[in-house]
């Protein structure tokens, strides 16, 4: 089953809707460049009313190891991050933080994907940018046999499409399910309810 990280967590309208809905993951940012950043305390809050069977992560981009120490007391239970950070620093993160690691790439091209396969991390990601809502290049993942979070552009009215064709492990959305800025739980419904759909027709044409 593919999973599924909602990312962008800012309000507890949008923690009701993950309780609610159930995605595996579920996505704080913490770099203040972002539209989406949240302080400390206020993903501490929000992290508290989030099932446990939702998996809190912790978003960063190009930030120094305190900030990130410090982010992982709220409770965040993974880090992913999404800038420039080398294998020095992925294994410090996860030394000092004791969390697992989803390192983000950008999708630029064939040796852009191959580097990326290189690194030591938990969990991979494939991007088309931080939050660009621009969707990635799929033709360069159809090769990709490694498990990979898949993000860019993704909505109700493509995901689909992107499983049947890449079938990531998981797919990662942010503003596909915003309207005007802020998280539309009928969106994030309608998202999840085609993650569902694509994954009952893989599983019908392997029988």
């Amino acid at each position: 089953m593919t999973a599924v990280k909602f990312c962008g967590m800012m309000r507890p309208e949008d923690i009701e809707a993950c309780n609610r809905l159930r995605p595996e993951y579920a996505g704080f940012v913490f770099w203040d460049m972002s539209r989406r950043c949240i302080s400390r305390d206020e993903a501490g809050v929000l992290i508290t009313g989030l099932d446990k069977s939702v998996i809190p992560v912790g978003v960063f981009r190009d930030q120094p190891l305190p900030d990130i120490t410090a982010a992982a007391e709220t409770g965040i239970r993974m880090v992913q991050l999404h800038g420039s950070e080398d294998q020095e620093f992925i294994d410090k993160v996860k030394e000092r933080t004791g969390l697992p690691v989803i390192k983000a790439f950008t999708v630029k091209d064939a040796n852009g994907i191959n580097s990326a396969l290189g690194i030591r991390s938990d969990r991979i990601m494939f991007d088309s940018g931080a939050g660009s809502g621009v969707r990635s290049d799929w033709s360069l993942l159809r090769d990709v046999k490694e498990p990979y979070f898949l993000a860019g552009g993704l909505d109700a009215g493509n995901v689909e499409e992107a499983i049947k064709e890449l079938h990531p492990y998981a797919v990662d959305v942010s503003s596909g399910i915003e309207t005007g800025g802020r998280k539309d739980p009928a969106k994030m419904e309608r998202f999840m309810e085609a993650v569902r759909r694509a994954d009952l027709a893989y599983r019908k044409e392997e029988i």
